[in-house]
């Protein structure tokens, strides 16, 4: 990322290296494009600073996280709090880029702008290296997708195999009373035999003669290989329910500014408010409000759920998603009052009546993206947490792709009616933007309502449960459930 930045500062400060100045904004000015090597320098600039961003976000929360010992129950109380504390340094970020970076590159040029960014990029380096000798380091231990193909193969090639009625029998099974683990490990070796998707057990199905040493790795998997791939598939659901929370996301920061400069952007006879600076909105909230979270509502619910996190990751994520199909209610009410002032009365409102839309996305935010980065933290494995937690960003790719999917299709469907279509033109006022958000509300609380499905469909596997109390509840059940296996839920 520091690399990146560097570039586009040096290219946005030397002519030679950029296209000539361009009004954008005047009608009729045909801006020169860039092209050969300033096209070249300029992509690369970006792609260094996707590449760094996709490497770094992930990777450092999980990093963060591994500074705490899981098998002790007072850090594991403080690893909720670290989730929390990591998404209000994010917050104190997206504020600081939203006013006074914006402010910066607007009062200076795009030159210094680029700088102060490279700049803090460098301070946060420098910081990162000069801990380095005291940090917590786990070396990786390969590629996670090779034990999942194994399994897949494995179970593929036995397809035709019955699995025994007692698991005991599976291949590496631990699930008995004298070699059960805690519930606080993270080894791979050690995870419990769960009954979901058993069809992978056929994978753990030892040879007739039982010679272990005949089968291959992709022929004979451990109960520990076969529960990794059951984790990981077991997570895609949720993962997918937070889609449409981020596709929210992506219509706040385009149609919802587009929406404000429609409006009053005035504060004094000299001051306007810059519409996309209303994004900085949730964050101001949010930085009173995470705190507080942290300091009032779990201690609170700790003691009536007797969880170290007060609600769990997944309780986390769902009322954050629910809250999220109110932002965009609201969305929809002010954008018709909006329109009806300026096509009816020829007033025009204040641009403070779209924060609420941000004000309680932002509250929703700070459930589901904090609540999704911690259940995919705690429900992985050691070398998986930083692959688990870069879902949680693929989420937000996702989220965006499927908003210019969603606004092309809603276009197409729409522009055929008398009335024209609901995104199709370029002035709000004739387009119909608030039936548009109402459309996106009603998905967010059908997702919703699909995510209550597969979160209650979701089991924890008691080795990974850092919840102590829930750990323990858990592993109860499971342990109880195992010792009932029989010929009733034998697959064949």
């Amino acid at each position: 990322m520091l690399q990146g930045f560097i570039l586009l500062s040096v290219q946005a400060h030397l002519p030679q290296l950029r296209p000539p100045s361009c009004d954008m904004v005047s009608d009729g000015v045909d801006c020169v494009e860039a092209k050969g090597y300033k096209a070249l320098i300029f992509f690369l600039a970006l792609y260094l600073v996707a590449l760094g961003s996709g490497c770094l976000k992930p990777n450092i929360i999980s990093h963060g996280a591994d500074q705490f010992k899981k098998e002790d129950p007072k850090q594991s109380k403080k690893l909720s709090t670290y989730f929390n504390v990591a998404y209000f340094a994010f917050c104190i970020g997206e504020l600081i880029a939203l006013t006074v970076l914006v402010w910066v590159q607007t009062h200076s040029g795009m030159d210094v702008g680029f700088g102060v960014s490279a700049a803090a990029m460098a301070v946060g380096l420098i910081c990162l290296i000069s801990g380095s000798f005291s940090y917590r380091n786990k070396p990786p231990k390969g590629s996670i997708f090779t034990p999942f193909a194994q399994v897949f193969v494995a179970a593929i090639t036995k397809r035709k195999q019955i699995c025994p009625s007692n698991a005991q029998m599976l291949h590496g099974c631990h699930n008995n009373v004298s070699s059960h683990v805690p519930a606080t490990s993270t080894d791979a070796s050690n995870l419990l035999h769960t009954e979901k998707f058993r069809f992978l057990d056929k994978a753990c199905i030892r040879v007739q003669d039982g010679s272990e040493a005949s089968e291959s790795t992709w022929r004979l998997c451990t109960v520990a290989q076969v529960e990794q791939v059951k984790i990981l598939i077991s997570v895609i659901p949720i993962f997918s329910c937070t889609i449409i929370f981020n596709t929210i996301l992506a219509q706040l920061q385009t149609f919802s500014v587009q929406q404000g400069s429609a409006m009053n952007t005035r504060i004094t006879k000299s001051f306007k408010i810059p519409p996309a600076s209303l994004q900085s909105i949730p964050y101001i909230m949010l930085i009173f409000v995470v705190p507080l979270y942290e300091t009032a509502f779990v201690p609170f619910a700790r003691r009536i759920t007797g969880k170290d996190s007060g609600i769990t990751p997944l309780q986390r994520v769902g009322v954050g998603l629910f809250i999220a199909t109110f932002s965009m209610v609201s969305a929809a009410v002010i954008e018709r009052k909006r329109r009806t002032s300026a096509l009816d009365y020829q007033e025009t409102l204040s641009i403070f009546w779209i924060a609420p839309q941000f004000l309680i996305f932002g509250l929703s935010e700070m459930f589901t993206a904090v609540g999704l980065i911690e259940f995919f933290y705690k429900q992985s494995l050691e070398g998986m947490q930083s692959f688990l937690t870069a879902m949680t960003y693929c989420s937000y790719s996702f989220g965006f792709y499927l908003s210019s999917l969603l606004v092309s299709l809603v276009n197409k469907i729409t522009s055929s009616s008398s009335s024209g279509g609901w995104l199709s033109d370029n002035d709000l006022n004739k387009d119909k933007l608030d039936l548009f958000y109402w459309l996106l509300a009603v998905l967010s609380l059908i997702n919703f309502f699909n995510y209550l499905f597969w979160s209650k469909w979701y089991s924890y596997n008691p080795s990974l449960s850092h919840d102590h109390s829930l750990g323990q509840d858990i592993e109860s059940q499971n342990f109880n459930s195992s010792k009932r296996v029989g010929p009733e839920n034998t697959i064949s």
